[in-house]
């Protein structure tokens, strides 16, 4: 569908009585990695707001059945929600999901829309009951931005909920915060420029990383801990920048526009560069030194300016440095369709690294990176979401610092 198909149905769903859930899908959500959930996982909690009468333990598997109109691709089911709530009867299972998509045959159970972002506006009643479903699924990064425009970004692993329009029926939807850790700071804890100046993407990772050092943990537990550290932080900095603005109300429409813009933006600023500031500070700490053996945003040709050079800027320039010896390391989030973008930079070297978070790919899209010179890096504990026959070829972040060490000994 066109552009414009997506901007008609944002804001046509962008209504009272309208709530949005907003996830990308792992492959346990899609069929890429064999799990045969039947459906994408929606947090219990949040199901349970929207759909009460499954909320109970007196009965095995309460469920509800609802329409779902999947309006990006056209398609029409009947979808139950049910909660298995096995573990109240002597089992063990204790989740709900969506189920009765069709299969492969329905957008959100198909492997290659493993890492797209999904869009679940359902309708409520007067008492915030869900009465319909209807879904969007992302077919290219230019839909995401779109989405992303609206409601900020939106990290594998996480999901958001997303009020168009606060109704009295709604309020109690507010949607179920991720909770609160240490790492959540009250303003008095904080420094005081932070209050009036929002502190840059860098000096918020430093913090994290000194809120959790971690240092007995492998790179990989390291770098996701610290990432759900960073996010508690960043929440509880914009909550104490943002509300006073908030209390003291608006004058103008285009006043409140101009602030939810501003916190929009940046937010997606922070995610933009989070994860390759706390891959900066994991290299640094497992002993790798600045321009000696890597270069953080260097340049390599003209105008190219890849995430990480291994050993540094200057071998890379140098021409009778042996290509061997080099390696570039691309850093994104999500890599459905953007990894992509890496494939013009660092023309020296053919065979790319991409650390990414997404929760998975499918076979036809790891066969099709790893035609084009693209090695996957993937936290281990992400691992599992890919399909069993691409695991082995997926890499490690331990490993690959590992790799880089032997390379300078090598040389």
């Amino acid at each position: 569908m066109a552009i414009v198909d997506l901007l008609d149905w944002l804001d046509e769903y962008a209504s009272p009585n309208t709530i949005w859930y907003v996830k990308r899908l792992s492959g346990n959500d899609t069929l890429a990695n064999g799990s045969h959930q039947a459906g994408p996982y929606i947090a219990r909690e949040f199901l349970f707001h929207i759909f009460p009468a499954i909320n109970r333990t007196d009965i095995k598997n309460p469920d509800v059945w609802f329409d779902l109109y999947l309006d990006s691709n056209a398609d029409y089911r009947k979808v139950r929600a049910v909660y298995y709530n096995n573990a109240h009867f002597e089992g063990t299972r204790n989740e709900a999901r969506l189920t009765n998509f069709g299969g492969q045959s329905s957008a959100l159970l198909d492997p290659d829309s493993t890492g797209a972002l999904v869009v679940f506006a359902f309708r409520l009643d007067d008492a915030g009951a869900a009465t319909d479903c209807h879904v969007w699924v992302c077919q290219h990064e230019t839909e995401e931005d779109l989405v992303e425009d609206r409601v900020g970004p939106v990290d594998p692993g996480k999901f958001l909920v997303w009020l168009p329009v606060q109704t009295a029926a709604n309020l109690r939807l507010q949607g179920v915060p991720p909770p609160q850790t240490s790492c959540w700071l009250e303003p008095a804890d904080m420094p005081p420029a932070w209050l009036t100046d929002f502190p840059a993407a860098a000096e918020i990772v430093r913090k994290s990383v000194d809120l959790r050092p971690l240092p007995t943990l492998p790179p990989d537990q390291r770098l996701l801990k610290r990432r759900e550290c960073e996010f508690e932080l960043f929440r509880s900095i914009e909550q104490a920048v943002e509300r006073p603005h908030i209390l003291a109300g608006f004058t103008t429409v285009e006043d409140f526009v101009n602030r939810a813009q501003t916190v929009l933006q940046r937010r997606r600023n922070r995610a933009g560069r989070s994860l390759e500031l706390h891959a900066r500070e994991i290299f640094i700490e497992e002993r790798l030194v600045e321009n000696h053996h890597f270069s953080y945003q260097p340049v390599s040709e003209g105008t190219k300016k890849p995430d990480f050079l291994f050993p540094s800027q200057a071998a890379y320039q140098d021409t009778s440095f042996p290509v061997s010896g080099l390696r570039m390391l691309a850093v994104k989030t999500t890599c459905k369709d953007r990894w992509r973008q890496i494939l013009n930079e660092a023309d020296r070297i053919p065979n790319k690294h991409l650390l990414t978070l997404q929760e998975g790919v499918s076979e036809a899209q790891f066969a099709e990176m790893t035609g084009a010179g693209v090695q996957l890096v993937v936290p281990a504990q992400r691992m599992e979401s890919f399909p069993a026959a691409v695991q082995p070829h997926l890499q490690t972040l331990e490993s690959f610092i590992g790799d880089v060490r032997l390379l300078s000994v090598s040389l």
